[in-house]
């Protein structure tokens, strides 16, 4: 993280550059988050499939041999939707007007 001079007249744009690489930051822990979650699912789901084909009398095609994968796939596509549609949600754009708007009204209330 860089240090910030608040007497430069560049702060603005200094912060704005420093809220820019915190929001990367964070966007690329999501990413990886959801990336690391996506590959143990993957592993994870192949070794238990595995297990119970190794052990299966005939009944493998059944609801408890992929349940596991099935239920942690929901969890899995819920991550997804948080990582990748967020900015869908709530833009940068949007939250620069919402962080305007709080600006103003503290200003009012102090002034």
């Amino acid at each position: 993280m860089k240090n910030i001079d608040f007497n430069n007249n560049n702060s603005n744009t200094d912060f704005q550059k420093e809220d820019a690489y915190l929001r990367a930051e964070k966007r690329l822990k999501a990413l990886k988050g959801f990336y690391s979650h996506a590959f143990f699912y993957v592993v994870i789901n192949l070794i238990l499939i595995g297990i119970v084909a190794y052990h299966s009398n005939g009944e493998f095609w059944s609801f408890g041999t992929f349940s596991t994968a099935f239920f942690w796939g929901i969890g899995l596509v819920f991550h997804a939707i948080g990582v990748f549609t967020k900015d869908m949600l709530f833009s940068k754009k949007w939250e620069d007007r919402k962080m305007q708007d709080y600006m103003k009204n503290d200003q009012t209330r102090w002034e």
